[in-house]
């Protein structure tokens, strides 16, 4: 009797765990996504137009990089949680962590679209600070169609600074590469982490880039499944990042992960 009352016992733990391996867990997916040339257009329209002061040509790449996530109401399961595991295109992420909680996903997308808004405005005000240029000289439209969140910020700030000024000396920012990265940014100048960094690094290579620059607090998660012929540039500030692109074609010193 004491076997048969402890396998009676049993029966509703092992019900439990069946039922766990079909409820929906709160957890997001994702895996690298698109990346998007500042330097060039989007649907026809430049990324970056700038009125009210001479623009210089441009060679090479500035490439923003995205993830692509499951949506917020996505039922994703034990079976899909276990498989990202184990593959190092696939990461598995806390929903919170990617979507703001108790919202609806028109309510999350409005979240995001503003967010990158703001950065547009922050990366506008942080070129033109950094090159010194009067507030209200100079007029900068960014458009980038399907992306939100503000991971674009630093990006979107190098190209305001490369076609205005390039590397300084007559040259381009990108040295002609292809460079691609992440990040926030503040007015002030200041870059700001991101999420998703080592999806990131692999859209970068799949599109071409041979330099990655990415906020040094996430200098470990970028070197975790970096691709190779990807280098590894850490940036705290856009000073930082404009002076490491200048090293990186001048011969200088550059930091590294």
């Amino acid at each position: 009797m004491p076997t048969r009352r402890a396998a009676l016992c049993a029966l509703p733990v092992l019900a439990l765990f069946g039922a766990a391996a079909f409820a929906p867990l709160p957890f997001t997916l994702a895996q690298p996504g698109t990346t998007a040339n500042v330097l060039g257009d989007d649907h026809g329209i430049p990324v970056i137009s700038i009125e009210g002061t001479p623009t210089r040509p441009t060679k090479g790449q500035l490439r923003m990089t995205t993830i692509v996530a499951t949506g917020p109401t996505a039922d994703v399961g034990v079976g899909d949680v276990i498989d990202s595991w184990f593959r190092t295109d696939r990461a598995v992420m806390p929903r919170d962590s990617v979507y703001p909680s108790g919202g609806s996903e028109k309510e999350i997308e409005k979240h995001n679209l503003d967010d990158m808004a703001k950065s547009q405005d922050s990366a506008v005000d942080a070129a033109l600070n950094y090159l010194g240029e009067k507030p209200g000289s100079v007029d900068v439209t960014l458009h980038l169609a399907d992306v939100g969140g503000p991971s674009a910020g630093l990006f979107f700030a190098l190209g305001i600074v490369d076609k205005l000024d390039g590397d300084g000396s007559g040259g381009d920012l990108t040295g002609g590469r292809t460079i691609a990265g992440t990040g926030t940014i503040e007015a002030d100048g200041e870059v700001g982490a991101v999420g998703g960094v080592s999806l990131k690094t692999q859209a970068a290579r799949r599109d071409g880039a041979t330099v990655f620059l990415v906020p040094k607090a996430e200098c470990k998660e970028a070197k975790s499944e970096l691709p190779k012929g990807l280098r590894l540039i850490p940036v705290t500030t856009l000073k930082g990042a404009v002076d490491s692109l200048r090293a990186l074609d001048h011969g200088g010193k550059i930091p590294s992960c």
